[in-house]
């Protein structure tokens, strides 16, 4: 298998640390492998298959070497200025931030979802909003075979998806100090606030949540609605979503579907109290779905509940996955 060059920038944060994790359990066939930060993490040494690396600052000649493929996850306006750069010079970057996954150039990829839409990229492929991603993943199964009308969701978030400062912030509250990364104290609390709001009285993370479910499922047209609220637990995303279909569907069809559908796995057994847990889900790359009942409350509905890893398939695994495709791609 040919090996590749591939960087991680911003390798020093949350998401990019476990970039390093993901893609030593998941063993790439890496040549050269590079790390790259911001100028105050430049210097650091970062472990990587038994082998220390020195953090490299993040410059405009990082990518004058030969550099396959760059997953970046250090803020939507380092990408803004230095995904093109990259791009420029042969590299294809995998974008965890939000700077690029509504323009129409680039592909927003979930790899069990959308994979064929790698193949128009330029150069730059988006890495979708960790809540999204683990929405597509149930979604996009029931789409293909019921046809999704409309969809609600109702997500409870953990703090990690503000990364290192949001972590502090629960464990600094659990001791009773004030917050600083979020306007309210979150610990044994719920901030139905997550990211800025807008001027439909939205928040961009709900936006993100309805702009980018329709981008990945090919269809301008359908009918999303979103609250995103952040919970005082560490790890792994939780997700109401509430789905209405063009037609009828049948139960053992439609579980049957999911259960069979990459990356998932059914947790559904109420009685013995086995549903998916953020507990449970944290440091998996599956994404676990149960509670799963028709919607009475309409003709042609079901509700599921959906759990996954907000930093391994929210964002690094999937970036990897995506990196993966492009490898094989250019075998």
């Amino acid at each position: 298998m040919k090996k590749v060059n591939l960087a991680v920038v911003g390798a020093t944060g949350m998401v990019g640390r476990t970039f390093l994790k993901v893609l030593e359990e998941r063993n790439l066939p890496i040549e050269n492998f590079y790390v790259m930060a911001s100028a105050r993490s430049a210097g650091q040494k970062l472990t990587f298959m038994g082998k220390e690396y020195t953090v490299e600052e993040l410059t405009e000649n990082s990518f004058d070497k030969p550099i396959d493929i760059a997953l970046f996850s250090a803020g939507g306006s380092t990408s803004a200025k230095f995904a093109p750069i990259a791009a420029a010079h042969g590299c294809v970057v995998v974008d965890n931030s939000a700077q690029w996954r509504m323009d129409p150039t680039v592909p927003l990829v979930v790899p069990e979802v959308n994979p064929e839409d790698i193949k128009w990229n330029k150069g730059i492929i988006a890495n979708p909003n960790c809540s999204t991603i683990q929405a597509m993943v149930a979604l996009k199964p029931l789409d293909e075979k019921f046809k999704i009308k409309r969809v609600v969701y109702s997500t409870y978030q953990a703090v990690s998806g503000a990364g290192v400062a949001g972590w502090k912030d629960l464990e600094d509250g659990l001791k009773g100090e004030a917050p600083k990364k979020f306007p309210h104290q979150i610990a044994n609390n719920c901030l139905p606030h997550i990211d800025v709001f807008m001027d439909n009285g939205y928040t961009k993370e709900e936006m993100k949540m309805i702009w980018e479910t329709r981008k990945i499922l090919h269809n301008d047209e359908m009918k999303v609605t979103a609250t995103t609220v952040r919970v005082p637990v560490f790890d792994s995303h939780s997700e109401s979503i509430n789905v209405e279909f063009e037609n009828n569907f049948d139960m053992k069809e439609l579980v049957s579907t999911l259960t069979e559908a990459p990356g998932v796995v059914i947790q559904d057994d109420v009685k013995n109290n086995v549903y998916p847990l953020a507990l449970n889900a944290a440091g998996k790359d599956e994404v676990f779905i149960g509670r799963i009942r028709r919607d009475e409350s309409v003709d042609n509905g079901v509700n599921i509940w959906v759990v996954a890893d907000n930093i391994r398939k929210g964002a690094a695994t999937n970036a990897v996955q995506i990196a993966e495709l492009l490898i094989s791609a250019m075998q």
